[in-house]
């Protein structure tokens, strides 16, 4: 690698390659319904989020309940 220019790191140069593959990729005509998939795992990831929120919310509530039963002093 040379100091005087970054770009020419091993990293970055299979990173630039990565992206232009991809990008080659969703450009022909082959992959065109790659947009709905994406479009399918953004859904299911938020309901699974909001699952996991939902799960996490109820178990902070009974701790704080159980927490707040407990006589100190």
């Amino acid at each position: 690698m040379s100091p005087l220019n970054p770009m020419n790191d091993p990293a970055l140069v299979y990173l630039r390659a990565v992206l232009a593959d991809r990008w080659h990729r969703l450009r022909t005509r082959e992959e065109r319904d790659v947009g709905a998939s994406a479009i399918e795992w953004a859904i299911i990831t938020a309901i699974l989020a909001l699952i996991a929120i939902t799960i996490g919310a109820v178990i902070q509530k009974k701790i704080q309940d159980k927490a707040d039963s407990i006589k100190t002093g």
